[in-house]
């Protein structure tokens, strides 16, 4: 295929990242060459320390604080101030880069990067095709500006976001946050029992109200399995362990850190129990997977959840509440189709084949 494709990203959690893995793979396996680069990580490596660590760090020990934040920075005033911070550290040293690759269309998944290639087109430097893709369900205002070319987002839910900042409509494509294709496709196969499964997660990071959250589904007086994914919190893994180094008899305990199997692990449970994190929302959806939130981090994912309990595709509960809650899906099959109706509905215009096609129309101008 003609035509190279620059995807550029950050790492800001790993939902960012792994939105431009599952392009990058979707491209190349269409014949497209394609490059990924973190232009913060590659060229400014004391931004990249504020930037990345300081997100974990803020969004895992200070959420209130990283929250707040957030919501001062999601105006067109402090958003456009922000950008040019972002853009004047990073504009030259990213166009060097587009200069030695020499893509036709670039592609960003991270807010923070659309003002460097926006500057870099607002300055005559390069007249390239560009597309945002908008990793969480309501867009915060650093996505918006008019050198965009298109947008690829997740709902109309997130569509009208943009549409209310500004953004022209025809810009705006519902085909879903690109993931990977293993989670387009539930099956039931995989589960070889009835018993009530429920995968427990928090993130690439963990949380430590993971601890609380397993405590109180433990406590539930039914039969239950419970998966738990830790991620890299290794920490928390050995901790859970030591915690529950035996569990009643109508119990059934895995407790797992990182996993490539989250996909295998979405078929063969009931309910996820989870973070808002906007890429882990987009997997159990495809996978028509109940959620029940019972922590997040403010800001962008508790958009994400006001999203998910309006279109009761999704339960929020206090963590106090959560066997309450679990224990009321268990009894109440109804409830769980409902949800799974709902889900339906939101993901039913989704199209990864339409995200592909979009982008190789704009290689072909």
């Amino acid at each position: 295929m003609d035509g190279k494709i620059l995807i550029i990203t950050a790492s800001t959690g790993q939902g960012h990242n792994s939105v431009a893995d599952s392009l990058k793979n979707e491209l190349q396996d269409k014949g497209y060459e394609v490059k990924c680069i973190e232009p913060i990580r590659e060229s400014a490596k004391m931004l990249d320390k504020v930037v990345s660590g300081g997100y974990e760090i803020l969004a895992t020990k200070t959420p209130t604080l990283f929250g707040m934040l957030y919501k001062a920075s999601n105006h067109r005033v402090t958003s456009v101030g922000l950008n040019k911070i972002m853009g004047s550290s990073i504009k030259e040293s990213t166009y060097e880069i587009i200069k030695e690759y020499k893509p036709s269309l670039i592609i960003s998944t991270h807010p923070l990067l659309v003002s460097v290639i926006s500057s870099l087109k607002d300055a005559g430097k390069i007249d390239i095709p560009f597309i945002s893709v908008v990793t969480d369900y309501k867009a915060h205002s650093s996505y918006v500006n008019s050198r965009v070319d298109g947008y690829i987002v997740g709902s109309n839910y997130t569509k009208s976001s943009l549409l209310e900042k500004g953004v022209d409509e025809n810009r705006v494509h519902t085909y879903g946050i690109p993931i990977k294709r293993t989670f387009l496709n539930a099956s039931s196969s995989l589960k070889q029992d009835d018993m009530f499964t429920i995968l427990l997660m928090g993130g690439s990071m963990g949380v430590k109200s993971m601890k609380k959250a397993l405590m109180r589904i433990m406590d539930v007086d039914v039969p239950i399995r419970v998966i738990v994914v830790c991620g890299n919190n290794v920490l928390l893994k050995q901790e859970l362990e030591g915690i529950y180094e035996s569990v009643p008899l109508d119990k059934q305990l895995i407790i797992l850190g990182y996993t490539q199997k989250i996909s295998e692990l979405m078929d063969v449970s009931d309910v996820i129990i989870t973070k808002a994190g906007g890429l882990t929302i987009t997997e159990a959806l495809n996978k028509k997977l109940p959620i029940i939130v019972p922590y997040y981090i403010p800001g962008q994912e508790e958009e994400n959840v006001t999203f998910l309990v309006g279109e009761e595709a999704a339960l929020y509960t206090e963590l106090d509440r959560l066997d309450e809650v679990v224990k009321e899906l268990f009894n109440n099959p109804k409830k769980l189709e409902a949800m799974k109706a709902n889900i339906e509905r939101i993901i039913k215009d989704t199209s990864l084949d339409s995200t592909v096609d979009l982008l190789a129309s704009l290689l072909a101008m």
